[in-house]
């Protein structure tokens, strides 16, 4: 058995909800997946590519778009910082603004989920985001329950989480005498099971389990669970392991154990083509802010609602 399994049972005894006496307690989701939680939409507007079209820059300027999205920048034009959402990216921290995509130059979902949460919600907010590059659910996130070997990220999002629940005011001095409640986790993945046929065929299955494990080794049997889909290449996909891949992630937030607490996002309509992105990388969908953004925002708008929150 995994070392990482064979942990006592009262190191297994995750505090969820630490209680101090006073100030609120800290909201806390976890957003994990690959590079497409990592987030690649530009924020800057380049005139080189598509004079700018795609960028973040471009949608706050933009007429067409500026009414949706002028909240992100000051009358002065500087890049809005929340005041009451924090974000813990691996060895970057601090209050909520853009930058904290795969690069500091980008954005990802981080960006619209924040927002979402952060006006639903009086007490402060916290998004752990746990995100690398090309990691497969069938391999890399394996969880405990799948069988085999169990994945080396699957045991960093569990130990990455518990460090920031357990030690909350070392990892964020600003929440000095705090408390924290677990309140969320939301989930973009699937390119590197996509790609592969034995992988694709098991999604489904390794999905469900991996909800199951991160309830249980996190403490928290209940915990609301948002699926954003690998929707990449949008409504037009036509791939048959892609078709397959996003239909399984439909599938397990049906099961009948998981209705009520597990949704899923459909974000194919989010595609925006090349000629109105920065990049042609498909399978990063273009590099386009929008697209990010409007993914950030659906999970947290469905988390909310899997919270009976009708707010947003």
């Amino acid at each position: 058995m995994n070392r990482f399994l064979q942990m006592s049972w009262l190191g297994w005894i995750l505090v969820a909800n630490v209680i101090h006496a006073g100030e609120p307690n800290v909201k806390v989701f976890v957003l994990a997946g690959q590079s497409n939680m990592e987030g690649t939409g530009f924020i800057a507007a380049d005139p080189n590519r598509n004079e700018g079209r795609g960028s973040l820059e471009f949608l706050v300027r933009n007429p067409a778009t500026a009414e949706k999205y002028k909240h992100l920048m000051t009358a002065d034009g500087a890049w809005v910082v929340r005041d009451d959402v924090w974000i813990h990216y691996l060895e970057r921290r601090g209050r909520l603004t853009v930058g904290y995509g795969a690069n500091s130059d980008r954005i990802g979902p981080e960006l619209g989920f924040g927002h979402v949460v952060g006006e639903a919600f009086d007490e402060p907010v916290l998004l752990i985001k746990l995100a690398w590059g090309g990691k497969s659910l069938a391999k890399d996130f394996r969880p405990p329950s799948a069988g085999g070997e169990v994945g080396p990220f699957y045991q960093e999002i569990v130990r990455r989480t518990r460090r920031v629940l357990e030690s909350l005011e070392q990892e964020l001095p600003e929440f000095k005498g705090r408390g924290c409640t677990l309140a969320g986790f939301g989930w973009h993945q699937g390119w590197n099971d996509r790609v592969h046929q034995q992988y694709n065929d098991e999604y489904e299955q390794n999905l469900a389990h991996f909800i199951r494990d991160i309830r249980r080794d996190l403490d928290s049997p209940q915990l609301p669970f948002v699926i954003a889909e690998t929707g990449m290449s949008g409504p037009e996909e036509k791939h048959p392991r892609a078709l397959s891949l996003m239909k399984a992630q439909a599938n397990v937030a049906e099961y009948p154990e998981f209705r009520g607490n597990v949704a899923f996002v459909g974000t194919r309509t989010f595609w925006r083509d090349k000629d109105h992105s920065p990049t042609g990388q498909a399978y990063h969908w273009n590099t386009n802010a929008e697209t990010y953004y409007l993914i950030g925002e659906a999970m947290g708008q469905a988390l909310l609602r899997l919270r009976g929150i009708k707010k947003n």
